[in-house]
């Protein structure tokens, strides 16, 4: 189980740290509006990403003989989509579209939840990041029973919402010092990292395991 909650954990840190348009709002509204603002926006996107995630496991589901079978090949496939995903990550700009003089008025938090999860539900494409994720870690909790599928997306949910919190965390504690070049450094940080997980991960499909000998 703690494999399968690890695994979790990784996977919706990793599917939440990039910079992209709902990160960005996130930010203009903990420097707006305030850090619990930002907070639930952020949760607003969680609940999308939950949704596609729980997609991809059930469809994944299905196949569960097949993934076995050709696991190698898969995480292969997963390996390479996370460098493509890490490169664009890398090269995008998170500035752009960014207004820092906005100030908008108070709004209500389930606003700002609903707004998000809007602004998230039509990017239907995050379901190739999954598969290459879910591929790449050998993750498919729910084909191992209800206790370790609740565990294992309860644990994503749990790296998700760490995610906005510490994010938002931290750019209220640096409201009057916040460095906007800092996001992009951020950003390439995390791209950087998403390719270096598909390269190990097509090392290891690659390279035969000495232990499986």
């Amino acid at each position: 189980m703690l494999e399968t909650i690890t695994k979790g954990f990784l996977i919706g840190f990793l599917v939440s740290s990039p910079m992209g348009p709902i990160n960005m709002l996130t930010i203009q509204r903990t420097l707006n509006r305030g850090r619990w603002h930002g907070f639930v926006t952020g949760l607003g996107s969680v609940l999308s990403d939950f949704v596609y995630a729980l997609i991809t496991l059930v469809g994944l589901s299905f196949i569960a003989d097949l993934l076995i079978e050709y696991e190698s090949r898969l995480q292969l496939f997963g390996s390479i989509i996370l460098i493509i995903f890490g490169i664009v990550v890398y090269r995008t700009n998170p500035l752009r579209g960014w207004k820092p003089g906005l100030t908008v008025g108070e709004t209500r938090y389930l606003k700002d939840f609903i707004s998000a999860f809007l602004l998230t539900i039509p990017n239907v494409a995050i379901i190739l990041v999954f598969v290459g994720l879910f591929a790449r870690f050998s993750f498919n909790p729910l084909s191992d029973g209800l206790v370790l599928g609740v565990a294992g997306l309860c644990s994503f949910l749990l790296a998700a919402a760490t995610w906005w919190f510490l994010l938002t965390g931290l750019v209220s504690c640096l409201r009057k010092h916040f460095n906007r070049r800092g996001l992009i450094v951020l950003n390439r940080t995390v791209g950087s990292l998403l390719m270096v997980v598909g390269v190990i991960g097509i090392l290891f499909s690659v390279v035969p395991n000495p232990l499986s000998k």
